[in-house]
């Protein structure tokens, strides 16, 4: 299984399925992360928090944890 965390920079990978629960999940599926959708990885910072990623056309930073959260193909 492969997360955003696990994307490398300048990839574009497509979501598959959203782990975790409640609040948390809804949170990332209201900032537009749903199943389907296209993310860029544009920038990762040197300690690897946070991701900074392009997803429906607008740019978006993410904490590790939540990256871990999101699988990707």
């Amino acid at each position: 299984m492969n997360t955003l965390r696990d994307v490398k920079i300048g990839d574009t990978v497509k979501v598959v399925k959203l782990h975790g629960e409640g609040a948390l999940k809804r949170r990332i599926m209201d900032m537009g992360i749903t199943k389907g959708t296209d993310i860029y990885v544009r920038k990762v910072a040197p300690l690897g928090d946070p991701i900074e990623i392009t997803v429906r056309g607008y740019e978006l930073s993410l904490r590790k944890g939540d990256a871990e959260m999101i699988e990707v193909e």
